[in-house]
Parts: structure tokens; C-alpha cells; sequence
């Protein structure tokens, strides 16, 4: 396994492991991820095995302390120099999920951030995933002001 980050040449790879992850309504586009991708490249974390991509993480930078519905759509929210490393997406493969593989990329993402002078990342879940990211330290701050895809979010903040 290799955890990288993205070229242009990823786009329809992550966009295809996005629709096998995300209701459709959740789900970012093509046209989103190519927005991403020619901005902030270097913040998405690709895991290949085999040379397969089977899980990813991407989301901008922002000062922004929490994530707004306006960023998943927008690339321009991004801002090298921001605090907070926004994670928009954790994705992996139904075939290769229960493996792990989602948290090799998110302790890599959460390192890269610390490494980078963030002051941490944030995330929205649905509340089933809550404990999940509360393993790798992050807080529930409660309910999200976001609705995104109709669904109920909640806002965590993992803080350096």
C-alpha cells in the first residue's frame, strides 16, 4: 500500500471511489473534484494498493473554524495559509473497508496538517461515525449547521 497525493490524472478515479462511498445526493462531482484538484492537489491523500485507488481523503484549508456547505461546492475557499485542515471526504472502497485502510489516510492527513503549523483539522459525520473519529482524538462539537445532501451532520474538531 502507498499513500500519495493527487495529480489531474487522479480525477476519475476519486470521483468513481466517491460514488461507490456516497449517496448521490453526498456525493462530490467530476466537475467538483476537478475544481479541487486544480487548486489544492497536495490535500487530498490517495491510498493505492496495487496501484488501485481504494481510499482517499480530501478537503481545503481554511481559517474557517468550522466546514460550510459553500466548500464543498467552491475550490476558492482554499487558503494554503489557513488554520484548520477541512476534511470533506473520507472514502473507501466497500471491498476494502474493515481493513484499517481509512485510518493509515487519516493519521497521514492529521500529520501532514501538524506538520504543516495547523491548528488541526475538522470534519462533519453522520452520528454513527462519531466514536470512530473520536479514536483519533477529534471532539463532537454537536450538531452541524450543515446540511449537505439533506442529511444530519455533526461538527469535530481535532485540535494540535
Amino acid at each position: 500500500m502507498h499513500i500519495r497525493t493527487a495529480t489531474m490524472d487522479d480525477l476519475d478515479a476519486v470521483t468513481a471511489v466517491e460514488a461507490a462511498c456516497f449517496p448521490a445526493a453526498e456525493a462530490a462531482t467530476r466537475d467538483e473534484f476537478a475544481a479541487r484538484l486544480a487548486v489544492y492537489p497536495n490535500h487530498f491523500w490517495l491510498l493505492e494498493e496495487d496501484g488501485r485507488l481504494v481510499s482517499f481523503i480530501n478537503g481545503l484549508v481554511s481559517d474557517e473554524p468550522t466546514i460550510r456547505d459553500e466548500m464543498f461546492a467552491d475550490a476558492a475557499f482554499h487558503n494554503e495559509r489557513g488554520a484548520w485542515q477541512m476534511v470533506f471526504g473520507v472514502n473507501t472502497l466497500p471491498e476494502y473497508r474493515r481493513r484499517g485502510l481509512a485510518g493509515e489516510v487519516m493519521r497521514q492527513v492529521i500529520a501532514d496538517a501538524r506538520s504543516q503549523g495547523r491548528k488541526g483539522c475538522v470534519l462533519t459525520c453522520k452520528d454513527r461515525l462519531v466514536h470512530y473519529y473520536e479514536t483519533f482524538g477529534y471532539r463532537s462539537e454537536g450538531v452541524s449547521a450543515s446540511t449537505h445532501g439533506g442529511a444530519v451532520w455533526y461538527d469535530m474538531r481535532l485540535t494540535f
